[in-house]
């Protein structure tokens, strides 16, 4: 899983230099001392003597309880992990001639992913003679981008490729959002 982990440290008889600074297991710096003496220091006490700073000068060994020290690092990546949102971008399909109902319907959809927190690509998908009007297709994605202004902003605006024409949006950030609904609020209040 680890396939880009770190150089993991030397500890207890791995660590082959002559002497070393030693720090306590409380965190208090002890001095220098030959790295058998520290070694023998560590295990009185029956923690792991970990070199944490090789290329200082002497090196830096810290006594420490190495297997808890390894389990606290991995609870904090796993934590770090499940903070990590990700932002998936979906897509939506529309046809020039689209009827209402069926634009409400997907308009629904985009406005679903972009409450989840993801980016909406929208095609406009062209067949034979509807080739002959993009301008269609560029209605209903300024149309759909009108609707959404509240939601959303565009992140790059419609353009064609090849028989499609495509349009990118992305959910307004939460402090934003937060501001326009206040003012709506208080818009509401005034009348």
């Amino acid at each position: 899983m680890d396939t880009i982990a770190a150089q993991e440290p030397r500890l207890n008889e791995e660590i082959t230099v002559r002497e070393c600074r030693l720090i306590s297991y409380d965190g208090e710096q002890m001095g220098i001392y030959s790295s058998r003496e520290a070694l023998r220091i560590a295990e009185q006490e029956g923690y792991d003597l970990v070199e944490i700073a090789p290329n200082a000068e002497p090196p830096v060994c810290r006594i420490m309880d190495y297997g808890k020290f390894k389990y606290d690092q991995a609870i904090k990546a796993k934590q770090a992990r499940k903070n990590q949102n990700k932002i998936e971008v979906k897509e939506m399909k529309f046809r020039p001639k689209i009827d209402v109902g069926d634009y409400t319907t997907k308009k629904k959809h985009v406005l679903r992913f972009l409450e989840d927190g993801n980016k909406v690509k929208i095609t406009i998908m062209f067949r034979g003679r509807e080739m002959a009007h993009p301008e269609q297709g560029l209605t209903i994605l300024e149309r759909l981008a009108d609707d959404l202004k509240d939601v959303a902003v565009i992140e790059s605006q419609p353009k064609m490729e090849g028989r499609n024409m495509h349009m990118q949006i992305a959910p307004l950030p939460k402090a934003k959002k937060k501001n326009s609904e206040k003012k709506d609020k208080k818009e509401g209040k005034d009348e």
